[in-house]
This record gives C-alpha cells, structure tokens and sequence, in this order.
C-alpha cells in the first residue's frame, strides 16, 4: 500500500504576517518558511504505518513555489520515500478547491491508497482540505482522527467528535485528517537530514501533471476576498477599585456591554 500526505510550506509561525493590499493574498516572500507543523503529525503517522508494515512507501505532495522543496525536505528527513510538487505562476491564488484539484490528480497518479493531512495550516486554519480533497477524488473521507488502524481493505478511525470519541470505519482508498492527539512526530536524525537531499524531488508544472490552467489559481478560483481590515489597536483595560462594591461594579459593566 501507498500512502500520501499533503504537506505545505507556510510562513515562519513566529513572524508578523503581511496581507498584500492589491491582491488581498498572505504575503509569502517575507521572513522565513516552513513545513506546516501541524503536517507533521500526518507525515509520522504514515511512517508508523510503514514501519508496521502496513505501506511499502510514504510521498509527500504538494502545491507551492518551487522554492518550497528547501522546507518539504523536513518530511523527507524524517522518513518519507519522495517528494512530488506541482510548482506553477498559473496556479498562484488557488483557493481550496483549486488546491484539492491539483492534488486530487497527484494523488491518483502515484496510486496512493490512504491520503493523510494535518488539521489546518498555519497560514489559514480553515481545516477544510480533508473534506475538499475527499470530495474532489471521490473518496471517503474523515477528519479530526486522533488514531487510525488499517484492516485488510478498511479504515477504523477515532475521532472527536461533539458529544465524545466517535469510531468511524470507511473503505479504502480514503482522505483523512488527523490531530495533534494521534502521534508525537519525529526529530529528524543528522542522518535523514542528510540523506534527504538525496531522495527523489520531483517539481512539476501544471502542464506535467495535467492540469488545466484555467480551472485552478486566481483565475479559476469559486471564492474571493473582497476586502481586509486591521484589527483595531488594543485600548486600555477599565480599573475596578473595590471599595465594597466590587461585584456590583464588574456586573454592571457586563450589562452595560449586554454580555449578561
């Protein structure tokens, strides 16, 4: 079995984000950039299932600059086999279903029976490529997994779910998300980081995965932004000297601003 994770390359999670006011796009060539954390825990999972014997190989695909291998090359480090990335200026401003396009047709060319991801990204926390990604390949998909055990031709996934832990079991192939509560990811060894660069990068146009232009970036984005606004600047909290009349104070306040 083959397994896929989706990895991005996102900026520096410790860096001031800038939003470009004449695209209304996360500027991305600031500061540093890495492999989305939350990517991690997804990348680990698949190399447990390899290591358990479940996947005879793990590939990591993604859609970004090309740039973006220098960051990706953390998930090969760690252990994964390769490297697929679809790096083209026609697919710049693709929007969730533009992105889960371009990887729906990786993911069917290398054959991968379980696609992995992380939550969310950094950069967004939207949380909603799992789902896109399912819908888009025609796959059964599960997000939120906090473990997954692999059965023959099925899936059994633990997941969060609103009343407490859900169990849900889906078919193979199938797209599924997972949490920080699933795994502890791995510090690559000096000899992983090493051997990384060694291993297959595979950067392709659109054009080499066979994508239409048009269908994907800001041209064939479904949504838009239409406007960003910085949030107001803090102002200085309001003193309450107790005087006896302390909780009298703090509840008038809380009416005063029709919170109870």
């Amino acid at each position: 079995m083959k397994i896929a994770v989706c990895v991005k390359e996102v900026p520096d999670t410790t860096a001031e984000k800038r939003i470009d006011p004449g695209t209304f796009r996360l500027v991305r060539d600031d500061g540093d950039r890495m492999l989305n954390e939350f990517d991690k825990y997804a990348v680990e999972e698949a190399l447990r299932l390899k290591e358990a014997g479940v996947a005879d190989e793990v590939i990591l695909i993604s859609l970004g600059p090309e740039k973006a291998v220098d960051s990706l090359r953390q998930g090969l480090a760690m252990g994964a086999d390769r490297l697929v990335l679809v790096s083209d200026p026609a697919a710049a401003g693709s929007d969730y279903l533009g992105t889960a396009t371009v990887l729906a047709a990786v993911v069917a060319e290398t054959g991968a029976d379980l696609v992995l991801l992380g939550s969310e990204a950094t950069d967004a926390r939207s949380g909603v490529m799992a789902a896109t990604l399912g819908e888009v390949s025609g796959r059964a998909w599960v997000t939120a997994a906090n473990s997954l055990t692999v059965s023959g031709a099925s899936l059994t996934v633990e997941r969060q779910g609103d009343d407490g832990v859900d169990t849900v079991e889906v078919p193979l192939p199938a797209v599924v998300s997972v949490t920080k509560a699933i795994n502890e990811p791995r510090y690559p060894s000096l000899k992983g980081i090493m051997g990384a660069k060694k291993k297959p990068q595979d950067v392709r146009s659109l054009a080499d995965a066979g994508i239409a232009a048009e269908g994907v970036g800001g041209q064939g984005a479904r949504t838009k932004v239409v406007g960003v606004e910085t949030p107001p600047s803090r102002t200085a909290g309001q003193v309450v000297k107790d005087e006896g009349n302390g909780a009298q104070q703090i509840l008038d306040f809380l009416i005063d601003k029709k919170i109870v």
